[in-house]
């Protein structure tokens, strides 16, 4: 009997590394771009000004973030066991929520000024637009490991108040004159800064509720598929000779020196079976027949 857990957690494993990894690869190609831009007529902060930006900042932190998933990605695929720590899917929610609101800056404030094709344009393609939507779109569908709480969902403005306060400072009290930066959001000059600032903090609240509401209920809705695989293919069997099965065929199939227990599927097997067992014993099944010569 083949493993149908298996099969859709390597599946959900595969598409989170090639997201991951194509929204780290944008985002170097992005900021490499705008670093060896030395002039660009239509935006003053090119070269090494350019991280005066929350758009590029916003997608370095994300890039950071993706790159952490890889390394678990990587091993799910060799050891059949995908699974990310609760702390990197929280710190996903926080830099994705960050730019998401690049992306919604660009698309409704900067490209009706602007111009769509300026805005979506070199650099801006891979930081304005691809790089945030892929980050949503993987996090929200393949990063399915972590239910976000909503005490979590709150890290999510510490990225938008520390800009805040490093643009306000600079901006607002320093000013260009005295050797600040410009508005080049025109988020103190075009728009006073009372209404301008609730407004971002608004939308940014908004944005890390509704990406934690989409990744939640595609992480539940995943576990619903999975627990009716569980209760179709294992639910008249016995469920320790189904554990220890897939002990001997993932050590005929994997071919690892070093043992891997999957105590998440364990679990989930065991909570929609309803076997008379705990993880902990399933997990001592696994193990010793993983060890049998």
């Amino acid at each position: 009997m083949k493993d149908p857990a298996l099969r859709s957690n390597m599946i959900q494993c595969l598409c989170a590394l090639i997201g991951a990894a194509v929204v780290s690869v944008c985002v170097i190609i992005g900021v490499t771009m705008n670093l060896v831009t030395i002039y660009d007529e239509n935006f003053d902060h090119m070269g090494i000004r350019t991280f005066c930006m929350f758009t590029v900042n916003s997608n370095i932190i994300a890039g950071l973030s993706m790159l952490l998933c890889l390394p678990y990605t990587i091993d799910g695929l060799r050891t059949g066991n995908y699974h990310l720590p609760d702390w990197v899917v929280v710190m996903m929610h926080a830099t994705v929520s960050s730019v998401a609101l690049t992306f919604i800056v660009s698309l409704c404030v900067l490209a009706p000024v602007k111009g769509f094709y300026l805005i979506f344009s070199g650099s801006r393609f891979f930081l304005h637009g691809v790089c945030p939507v892929l980050s949503i779109v993987t996090f929200c569908f393949f990063i399915n490991s972590h239910i976000v709480k909503l005490k979590e969902a709150a890290l999510a403005l510490v990225p938008v108040l520390l800009y805040a306060a490093v643009y306000m400072i600079m901006v607002v009290i320093i000013g260009e004159e005295k050797g600040g930066w410009n508005d080049f959001y025109g988020f103190a000059t075009r728009v006073p800064v009372w209404v301008s600032l609730p407004v971002i903090l608004a939308v940014s609240c908004g944005l890390a509720l509704f990406l934690r509401w989409a990744h939640n209920a595609c992480c539940t809705r995943r576990r619903r598929r999975d627990a009716e695989i569980y209760k179709k293919e294992f639910g008249g069997e016995d469920l320790r000779e189904v554990i220890a099965g897939m002990a001997r065929r993932r050590k005929k199939e994997i071919k690892i020196k070093n043992l891997v227990i999957p105590v998440n599927m364990i679990g989930y097997m065991i909570q929609n079976t309803k076997a008379d067992m705990t993880v902990g014993e399933g997990a001592r099944i696994y193990f010793d027949e993983w060890m049998k010569e």
